[in-house]
């Protein structure tokens, strides 16, 4: 018998592929019952210091904190484009923040990374006034936006300088095809943003893997032609050679853009990306 949602798939996957925008689609397509959602929160004082709060509908108390940030090769992205995560995240019970940073060419490293910070800073400073647990605040990011969090999350001086007293208050890791480990930098797109040639080595994540790090879960597609899946392999045995606890998954079924749209309820067959996110969370929530 013939699967009704073969088509539909195959027609958003190509969509996702071939970097058209799909997130209209997804975004409609998004259960509305699942979660009340507060936007355009100011974490900061410029214009793309805002982000948006997704409620679980349910409003469990103490909830999981999970803060979004998306790729995009810090070129690209917005929060609005990410309502499907927010709703994801939510329909399982979890506090979902997306927050918007800025990009380049307004601004390079390390002020992307900077704003990142303040938006976790404000996360776990606000969070039970949304229903969440400050205790279990979790920074999670797919590509560009896995760095961001990676780097917010694996050094405490971020948040320390945020005036979020240090990454004590980040409850775990979740990088979603990140780039953690990149230089020499082969990309041109990427060589201004990051100050090529001289690129201190301090704009590497894995540089900044060490005991103090938080439970880390790193996600990869196999088949990733963006980013390297290299890059989780290699921050994973960083990171235990440090002690930390690190969860890895690698699937067949997706891409670099998949990975991603498979949190999107059409497309959730494709990978249990959102399955082993929401694990990841429980195990590390205490």
């Amino acid at each position: 018998m013939p699967n009704p949602l073969r088509v539909p798939l195959v027609l958003l996957c190509a969509a996702l592929l071939a970097g058209c925008s799909a997130f209209a689609f997804v975004n409609d397509s998004a259960p509305t019952d699942t979660y009340r959602r507060t936007a355009g929160i100011a974490y900061g004082p410029l214009d793309r210091h805002r982000l948006d709060v997704y409620v679980p509908a349910s409003r469990p108390a103490a909830a999981p904190v999970v803060v979004f940030f998306y790729g995009g090769a810090w070129r690209t992205g917005s929060r609005s484009e990410y309502l499907f995560v927010g709703e994801a995240l939510a329909s399982r019970g979890i506090v979902a923040v997306i927050a918007d940073y800025r990009l380049y060419p307004e601004v390079k490293f390390p002020d992307f990374v900077s704003d990142s910070a303040l938006a976790m800073r404000w996360a776990i400073a606000n969070a039970a006034a949304y229903g969440g647990d400050p205790r279990r605040v979790f920074a999670m990011g797919h590509s560009a936006g896995a760095y961001n969090a990676a780097m917010v999350a694996l050094d405490p001086e971020w948040l320390a300088r945020a005036g979020g007293g240090g990454a004590g208050g980040i409850r775990g890791f979740i990088g979603l095809a990140g780039p953690y480990d990149f230089l020499p930098i082969k990309s041109r797109s990427l060589r201004d943003i990051f100050g090529y040639p001289d690129t201190p080595p301090e704009t590497q994540p894995i540089r900044a893997a060490s005991a103090s790090a938080p439970p880390t879960l790193l996600v990869t597609a196999k088949s990733d032609g963006v980013v390297d899946p290299g890059n989780s392999a290699r921050l994973a045995t960083k990171l235990r050679e440090s002690g930390v606890a690190v969860t890895e998954v690698a699937y067949d079924s997706v891409g670099h853009r998949t990975l991603i749209g498979a949190f999107a309820l059409p497309l959730r067959p494709l990978a249990p990306v959102l399955d082993d996110v929401e694990r990841f969370v429980r195990e590390q929530g205490g």
